[in-house]
């Protein structure tokens, strides 16, 4: 049993670092298309209405 802990804490590691990247890249493309309906919407509004 104490042989195999190495493997499970890189399995751990590998599993951790991968969740987190596809996370990040997420939140980066969900934050892209926000920005544009922002822009689209910001565009839309009428130029009288204060912020």
């Amino acid at each position: 049993m104490p042989q195999m802990a190495p493997m499970n804490w890189l399995i751990l590691m590998i599993y951790f670092i991968f969740s987190y990247t596809t996370i990040v890249i997420l939140n980066f493309y969900i934050n892209l298309y926000n920005l544009k309906e922002l822009k689209v919407k910001i565009n839309l509004l009428p130029t009288s209405w204060k912020w």
